[in-house]
C-alpha cells in the first residue's frame, strides 16, 4: 500500500518541475488522473490515510469537485483497492452483485428462489480463481478438480443470496479478498438502498476484515450514521470541502511552477474572491487565463500570468457554460415528483432564491427556510412544518429522479440546513422563474 508521508510526496511531486513539459490542460484541468498540482491538507489527507489502517468503514464527502476521488487516488496505489460507481437505480442486492463482480467475480441470474421469493445469483470465479467448497469432497461438482501431490479439491459455483450481507462475506472470504472497496457517487443511490447499505455495512465491520471506502456529495458527516445508529464508532468521516485561501494559493503556485510561470497577486486575490473557496473554480480561472494569453504549456522562458485580466468577466464566462443545467435544475425541482396542491419544491426554489450568495455559501437554516415559504405561501402559518421538511429530506432524491448530475442542492439532516453542494451555482447570473 502507498500510506507515504504526504510531505515527502510533495517534494517529489516538486523535483525538476520545469524540466519536464506539460500541457496547461493537464495542470489546470479536468483529468482522469490525480491533478499535477495536487496539494495535500493535513487535516484530509493525514486525516484519510491514518484512518486506513484503523479498520473502519471511511466516508470521504464534500462538494462536488472538491477533490474526493483525488484524495483516494493520491494516498492508496492502484492495486490497493477495487471500484464501484454507483447507480441511480441500483438496489441493495444490485449494489452486492456489483461488489462481487469488482472482485472478480462472474455473476448470473439463479433459477433458485431466495426465502422473500426474489432469484439468487449465481456466481463463480473468474480471471484465474475458483471458488473452494469449504472442506474436501471427492465429488466434481461446479467447475473443475484441481489436483494436488495428496489430496483432491472441489470447486462450485456459488449460489448467494443477492441481499444477504452473510452470503457476500462468504463468497469475499473464499477468494481471501483483501482490498479497500470504494463505493463512488454512493449519493446517487436511492435513499432506500443507502439506507439498506448502511444495515450491510454494520455486518461487514462485525463478522469480516472487509474496509469500505464511501465517496459522496454531501455536507452532512454522520449521515451513514443517521440512517443506522449502531455505525457510531464504526464510520471514520473524511471532510474534503476546506479549502482554505493558504490551499488554494499553493494550488495556484504550483501548477504555476509546472508551466515556468506565476500569477499576479491582484489576479490571485481576485481569483479567491470569485471561488467560493472551490479549486474547482481555482483551477478552471488559472486555465483560462494561461490560455487567454497563449500559454498551452510549459514555457522555455518564465512569464507573469494575470495583470490586467478581469476576472469577473472571466468567471461569468465560465458559470455560463453551465446555466442550461441550472436553469434545468430549477425547472426540474419545481415539477418535483408530480403535482401536489402545496407545490412544495417550488417554494424550496423560491427561497433558495431569496438568499443572499455569502448566506448560501454557509448553509441555509430550516428555520429561515420556513420564515420565508410561510411568508409568501398561500397556506401562510397554517402551513405545516413537516411538509418543507419533506422535500428537503427528498432533495437529492429529486434530483436523481430528474438526472440533474452533478446534485446542485443538499440538505443536512443533523444540522438542519440546506446547502449548495455545486459551487459554480452561487456565480450564476439570476435565473427569472
Amino acid at each position: 500500500m502507498r500510506y507515504q508521508s504526504n510531505e515527502l510526496q510533495s517534494q517529489e511531486v516538486g523535483k525538476d518541475m520545469v524540466k519536464t513539459t506539460h500541457t496547461t490542460d493537464d495542470v489546470f484541468g479536468i483529468s482522469r488522473e490525480l491533478p499535477l498540482n495536487y496539494v495535500s491538507r493535513k487535516n484530509v489527507d493525514e486525516v484519510f490515510i491514518d484512518s486506513l489502517s484503523q479498520g473502519k468503514h471511511i466516508v470521504i464527502y464534500g462538494s462536488s469537485k472538491q477533490g474526493k476521488t483525488s484524495l483516494r487516488k493520491k494516498c492508496l496505489s492502484d492495486n490497493d483497492y477495487v471500484v464501484i460507481s454507483c447507480q441511480n437505480k441500483w438496489t441493495l442486492a444490485d449494489l452486492h452483485a456489483a461488489i462481487l463482480k469488482s472482485a472478480g467475480f462472474s455473476v448470473k441470474q439463479s433459477t433458485t428462489k431466495t426465502v422473500s421469493g426474489s432469484n439468487k445469483i449465481a456466481v463463480e470465479g473468474s480471471a484465474g480463481f475458483s471458488i473452494p467448497l469449504f472442506g474436501k469432497a471427492t465429488a466434481k461438482a461446479g467447475n473443475e478438480d484441481t489436483a494436488t501431490d495428496s489430496e483432491s479439491v472441489t470447486f462450485h459455483e456459488l449460489e448467494l443470496d443477492p441481499d444477504s450481507t452473510n452470503d457476500i462475506i462468504r463468497a469475499l472470504e473464499a477468494i481471501n479478498f483483501s482490498k479497500f472497496i470504494v463505493l463512488e457517487d454512493f449519493h446517487y443511490l436511492p435513499d432506500d438502498t443507502q439506507r439498506d447499505f448502511s444495515f450491510s455495512l454494520k455486518a461487514f465491520h462485525e463478522s469480516s476484515k472487509f474496509t469500505f471506502i464511501v465517496v459522496a456529495v454531501w455536507r452532512e458527516e454522520n449521515r451513514l450514521i443517521g440512517f443506522n445508529g449502531d455505525l457510531t464508532d464504526r464510520v471514520i468521516s473524511v471532510d474534503v470541502d476546506t479549502w482554505g485561501e493558504a490551499s488554494l494559493r499553493e494550488v495556484i503556485t504550483d501548477g504555476g511552477m509546472l508551466l515556468n510561470i506565476s500569477f499576479s497577486e491582484e489576479f490571485v486575490q481576485a481569483v479567491l474572491g470569485r471561488a467560493f473557496e472551490s479549486v474547482h473554480i481555482v483551477q478552471e480561472l488559472c486555465r483560462r487565463a494561461a490560455r487567454g494569453i497563449g500559454i498551452y504549456e510549459t514555457q522555455d522562458v518564465y512569464k507573469v500570468v494575470g495583470e490586467g485580466i478581469d476576472v469577473p468577466s472571466l468567471s461569468a464566462e465560465i458559470v455560463s457554460q453551465q446555466t442550461g443545467r441550472y436553469k434545468g435544475f430549477l425547472f426540474g425541482f419545481v415539477d418535483g415528483f408530480q403535482e401536489t396542491d402545496l407545490e412544495m419544491p417550488k417554494w424550496i426554489i423560491y427561497a433558495l432564491l431569496c438568499f443572499p450568495v455569502e448566506e448560501l455559501e454557509k448553509g441555509v437554516r430550516l428555520r429561515t427556510i420556513t420564515r420565508i415559504i410561510k411568508s409568501q405561501h398561500p397556506r401562510g402559518d397554517k402551513l405545516n412544518n413537516g411538509n418543507i421538511t419533506q422535500i428537503l429530506i427528498s432533495a437529492a432524491s429529486l434530483q436523481n429522479k430528474k438526472n440533474i448530475r452533478p446534485l446542485v442542492i443538499d440538505y443536512d439532516t443533523t444540522n438542519t440546513r440546506l446547502h449548495v453542494v455545486d459551487k459554480g451555482f452561487l456565480g450564476r447570473e439570476p435565473i427569472n422563474l
